[in-house]
């Protein structure tokens, strides 16, 4: 089995090195790393119903899918990932027993007892400390999972809240939970550094034939192909959301403001515009100049502006372009 080497932090690279490890290599593989702020969504959820927008955009926490399924988590230089890659075998796919093996007995070493529970969380004394999630692929399973060590905990609880709306999504949710770091429960205080570390040196020392491996150059080629075609691309990390249903409604100055929309692929696939409000113009114009946009604060409030606030104002008198495209997003 080989032990990549890498120090890259950049969190759509290394959810690309996780995918090049699975369908570009034919190694066994393991691997130790960490991002800058994150949100990594599982395949099969909508990103809408998983995050804060806005919270995401002002902290600057990229959100990037990954290929397997399960919940979204929240990564940060305080968090270290963990990635295996190995044959797979009939039996194997969910046994998260076997792969958090070597991550439970690491953690024991330092007086830190972690259980494995529910279905693919690490916990100490009943709350989180680590999501696992697996994907197969050609004969190959990769299993992935996360420690919080000295994780930021206001910034995970922001970005990992969604607005209150009323949505109906053929997504997979996350479960909330209560967690914790690792650095709470330790006999003695260590940095994030010397926990992965000393994690990677538990690696070697307990699993047979671990061989320290540093990408070369064909590696980084098919890296960064990767990196181009999928994971640094908002088809992939947005549009790849399954279609949902979402209502938002307030009542403003000119009267209550309803709107439903239907998102498909990330996209606004259909737009009602309800509620007691006055125009001078059908609204259908209106409905009909937004239904295409990417669904995102910036797309959406430059169509309107492009618009122009005396059409939207024809359409809902007494309504300005910032708070109908905050009804939108969902601010209310």
């Amino acid at each position: 089995m080989l032990l990549i080497k890498d120090e890259n932090h950049e969190p759509s690279r290394n959810i690309a090195i996780d995918a090049y490890m699975l369908m570009g290599m034919e190694q066994e593989v393991c691997r130790l790393w960490r991002n800058d702020k994150a949100v990594i969504i599982g395949r099969n959820q909508n990103a809408v119903e998983e995050i804060d927008l806005d919270f995401v955009k002002e902290h600057d926490v990229k959100v990037i899918r990954r290929l397997s399924g399960g919940g979204a988590v929240f990564h940060d230089l305080g968090n270290i990932c963990f990635t295996f890659v190995a044959p797979y075998h009939n039996g194997e796919f969910n046994n998260y027993e076997k792969f958090t093996a070597p991550i439970r007995d690491y953690l024991r070493t330092l007086g830190v007892q972690a259980e494995l529970s529910g279905r693919n969380d690490l916990t100490v004394d009943g709350m989180k400390i680590s999501g696992n999630a697996q994907t197969v692929h050609k004969g190959r399973i990769m299993h992935h999972g996360t420690l919080l060590f000295s994780s930021n905990v206001n910034d995970l609880a922001g970005a990992l809240r969604p607005k209150q709306m009323k949505i109906e999504s053929k997504g997979i949710k996350s479960v909330r939970s209560r967690i914790t770091n690792i650095s709470a429960h330790l006999q003695q205080p260590m940095t994030v550094e010397q926990f992965q570390k000393g994690l990677e040196d538990y690696l070697l020392e307990h699993i047979p034939d671990l061989t320290p491996y540093v990408f070369g150059q064909e590696d980084h080629a098919g890296i960064d192909r990767l990196v181009e075609e999928r994971f640094a691309n908002w088809e992939w990390n947005f549009g790849h959301s399954p279609n949902c249903d979402i209502r938002h409604s307030k009542k403003f100055s000119c009267g209550i403001v309803e709107a439903a929309l239907q998102l498909e692929e990330g996209k606004i696939a259909a737009l009602t515009i309800l509620g007691d409000f006055f125009g001078i113009k059908d609204k259908s114009e209106l409905e009909e100049a937004l239904v295409g946009l990417r669904y995102d604060r910036e797309t959406v409030l430059q169509a309107l502006e492009k618009l122009g606030q005396e059409e939207l104002s024809a359409c809902i008198s007494g309504i300005t372009t910032e708070e109908f495209c905050g009804l939108l997003m969902g601010d209310c």
